[in-house]
């Protein structure tokens, strides 16, 4: 197979006329970009062919001398079972088909059929061999909990357990010719999954990001695919559009939940039919790039409501990442906050500032709206205001504390009242304890941390927690 060649598996192509073999090897070169074709005149070459391996899918004729198509049918399903075999015959008679599908063809064709029908065919059974290699990987790789290459998720500061399964998962679908569709958080790292995805795919080309959220049906088209000159007013050159500019690589479009309907059922053709117009041509352009999609909106929702098509909703979750916010793996906190306090020092031309023993465990305490983006924001900001050697947590704090502010605005704070609705109010002191146990939890018992929860100072805390134990 050459490095150009598609699918990964060759396609035989089986019959005892050279010109059928010809054209059908052209049309499904151009109409369906598929080129690793070997084609045989010969029927009694055909199963030494598949011993020696590499083939996954037979186009075989009927009519054939020496040795007739059916025999050929038995004999690739008893010697060669993993091959899928097609039929392409001169005979449209209903007994012989129904024959040919009891020996296991996967599909049967007479060639006088239109093109498309025998191409999507032959498409179909493509997508099946991709599948079955797909899932048999995916269970490998799954099965053994190790990944062949952790360094395509360097980039990705975790010790999570939940993320490494997430990585061995993409690692195992990374060379999937299917969409990958990646969920989760503003902020939480999609697009770096979606390079790691690209890193791992083999593909030759490079990664090309396309954030879509707000174009309208018109710059989407012109964006994705281009247009030729004169396709519009003011269109004086030719534009390569960014699935060309892809070519074999992967597309990754960003923010996939806002495309309008239009956008929705263009991209679903680009999908299905692998294949698009430019603005203002009528030849269709194939895709050779690998497309990678995501969103922090749920499309099953969306579906449901009629805002995203539900034929493109399931033809995008063949393979599905969601990547968790960081409040659910707060483990990550001091390791993020570590790699981002270095990386800020080396931007900013500084050293590396020590942090307090309580900030990592305060920020464990926050919720984090903008998961590691905006820890990252945190860290920065803290190390561009750095004087002594150890790090100073009150521009921390002041982020923590003005975010939690602004969440708990006039209008809700009613319903933020946590003794609200309660038939028998705390007292005073019974509030208290409340309080600093709750700080003193969250803490860790770290009464540092707890008392700026609380706000107060660490001899007042003491004098609480005195008072508490008496």
């Amino acid at each position: 197979m050459t490095p150009q060649s598609y699918p990964p598996f060759a396609i035989l192509l089986v019959d005892d006329e050279p010109a059928w073999l010809k054209s059908l090897s052209l049309t499904l070169r151009s109409c369906a970009g598929l080129t690793n074709i070997v084609t045989c005149q010969e029927s009694r070459d055909v199963m030494g062919l598949l011993d020696r391996g590499g083939i996954g899918l037979v186009l075989l004729d009927l009519t054939m001398p020496h040795i007739s198509g059916e025999e050929l049918l038995k004999a690739i399903g008893e010697c060669h079972p993993e091959v899928t075999t097609i039929v392409v015959s001169g005979l449209n008679q209903l007994e012989t088909a129904v024959r040919c599908m009891k020996l296991g063809a996967f599909d049967y064709f007479i060639k006088t059929d239109e093109e498309d029908r025998i191409v999507g065919g032959v498409l179909r059974a493509v997508r099946m061999k991709e599948m079955e290699r797909d899932y048999r990987e995916m269970a490998g790789r799954l099965a053994s909990g190790e990944l062949q290459h952790p360094e395509a998720f360097a980039p990705i500061v975790t010790g999570d357990r939940g993320m490494l399964a997430i990585f061995a998962y993409v690692e195992a679908v990374a060379k999937s010719p299917q969409p990958l569709l990646i969920t989760g958080e503003s902020g939480v790292g999609k697009e770096l999954v979606a390079r790691a995805a690209h890193a791992l795919s083999g593909c030759r080309g490079k990664l090309v990001t396309v954030n879509v959220a707000g174009l309208d049906d018109t710059v989407f088209s012109d964006t994705l695919f281009g247009h030729v000159r004169g396709a519009f007013t003011g269109a004086e050159q030719v534009r390569r559009g960014m699935v060309e500019e892809a070519g074999d690589g992967t597309l990754f479009l960003d923010e996939i939940g806002d495309l309008s309907i239009p956008s929705q059922v263009k991209l679903l053709r680009l999908l299905q039919e692998g294949e698009y117009f430019p603005l203002g041509s009528d030849q269709p352009r194939r895709l050779s790039a690998r497309i990678i999609v995501a969103t922090h909106q749920n499309l099953a929702e969306k579906e449901g409501a009629g805002t995203f098509r539900r034929d493109l909703y399931y033809r995008l979750r063949t393979h599905q990442v969601y990547v968790p916010p960081l409040r659910e793996r707060t483990g990550d906190i001091p390791l993020l906050l570590d790699h981002f306090l270095a990386e800020a020092a080396r931007a900013l031309g500084k050293k590396k500032p020590t942090p307090p023993r309580e900030l990592a465990p305060l920020l464990a305490t926050y919720g984090f709206p903008g998961n590691v983006r905006e820890l990252k924001a945190m860290a920065y900001d803290a190390v561009s205001i750095h004087r002594e050697k150890m790090l100073s947590m009150d521009s921390f704090v002041r982020a923590v504390g003005t975010a939690k502010q602004t969440a708990t605005s006039p209008s809700s704070s009613a319903r933020q009242n946590p003794f609200a609705g309660f038939p028998d109010l705390p007292t005073f002191a019974e509030a208290a304890g409340f309080l600093v146990a709750e700080a003193m939890a969250r803490a860790g018992g770290n009464q540092t941390l707890a008392a700026r929860l609380l706000g107060i100072s660490q001899p007042a805390l003491n004098k609480r927690l005195k008072m508490l134990r008496d």
